[in-house]
């Protein structure tokens, strides 16, 4: 009697851990380790909030899908994704509205007036080149140069029908080539073209693949390309491009009735905080809220000539203009 007692208060006391363990859980959809150095943000958020955030590798189409999928029974609690598709998502009605702490710090058009989303950081897009897997080709300089046939097999870029950074290479291309968001046809052009010379489609970051060499260009942001290059210290350039690229925000949600929301709001919060903001910062990030770049990270960065070349675009119009390229990009390129 005494050890089923004894099981039954070991089962009990189990039991009541995985409760609390379950209790101090935030599910956040499309939060990789290895995308904006989210593991090194999630380590911070569980040391500081006692909330475990585990580990998700979605891209944000695939966030926003499993959104809409789960409408009726959520089971994340938190989203982060382009800004697009948080305009979606809200459009969609699977996210909820929260004001973050240091709420007032983001910019007006940098988050929605009743809180659906709001941005917490913003990056660049560019040219992120494994120079010692060119094979002694010279570092590609525009976009031009990556329909040569040198570079055949050699180019990457996300897909644009689902992951955000693939639909940004696609509006900054367009930009470049002379398009605009009423008029995608340049980057319909060019991506045919760019088809011709065999390049790598993956639908998640390829972060690991560019630093093993094996996928030797890619087209991504320049937070990306200075953590390969400073902190994983591989030989590892960033361009941007001559012709010119765009600039823009990724932002976050609380999901509606979310499971966890007290946990949900903890989350949120820290990413927003002086500290959370100040891990982006040193992730080669530029923050939402006003403040200054570490010192040594910003001597890091790519001369602002060169920034000069990366302009932004409306991001409610390059949202309605999403779903309508993402069509036509699978009928006409893939």
């Amino acid at each position: 009697m005494f050890h089923l007692r004894k099981t039954l208060a070991t089962l009990l006391l189990c039991g009541a851990a995985t409760l609390v363990q379950a209790g101090e859980t935030a599910i956040c959809y499309n939060c990789p380790p290895e995308w904006a150095d989210w593991g090194t943000q999630l380590k911070a958020i569980a040391d500081t909030t006692g909330v475990q955030v585990p580990l998700d590798n979605k891209n944000s189409g695939q966030a926003l899908a499993q959104l809409v999928a789960e409408k009726a029974a959520p089971v994340a609690d938190v989203v982060y994704y382009g800004v697009t598709f948080g305009l979606q998502a809200q459009k969609a009605e699977v996210v909820g509205t929260y004001k973050p702490k240091g709420w007032e710090q983001i910019p007006a058009g940098l988050k929605d007036p009743e809180g659906h989303w709001f941005a917490i950081h913003s990056g660049t897009l560019g040219i992120m080149v494994n120079v010692d897997a060119l094979g002694g080709l010279p570092v590609p300089q525009s976009w031009a140069d990556l329909l040569k046939p040198e570079y055949k097999g050699m180019v990457g870029y996300l897909d644009p029908s689902s992951a955000f950074v693939g639909y940004v290479s696609a509006v900054a291309i367009n930009q470049a080539m002379g398009g605009n968001l009423d008029n995608f046809a340049p980057a319909i052009d060019y991506f045919k073209k760019l088809a011709k010379n065999s390049p790598i489609v993956p639908k998640q970051t390829a972060y690991a693949r560019v630093l093993s060499g094996e996928l030797p260009i890619l087209v991504d942001y320049d937070f990306n390309a200075y953590r390969a290059r400073y902190k994983d210290k591989a030989n590892v350039a960033f361009v941007i491009p001559k012709e010119g690229s765009i600039s823009v925000p990724y932002v976050m949600s609380i999901v509606d009735n979310a499971p966890h929301r007290a946990n949900a709001e903890k989350v949120l919060d820290f990413v927003l905080s002086e500290q959370g903001q100040a891990l982006w910062a040193k992730a080669y990030l530029r923050p939402v809220r006003a403040m200054k770049m570490p010192a040594d990270v910003a001597a890091q960065f790519l001369p602002d000539s060169d920034y000069a070349r990366a302009g932004v675009v409306n991001y409610e119009q390059m949202a309605a203009a999403q779903e309508a390229f993402s069509a036509r990009y699978l009928s006409e390129v893939k």
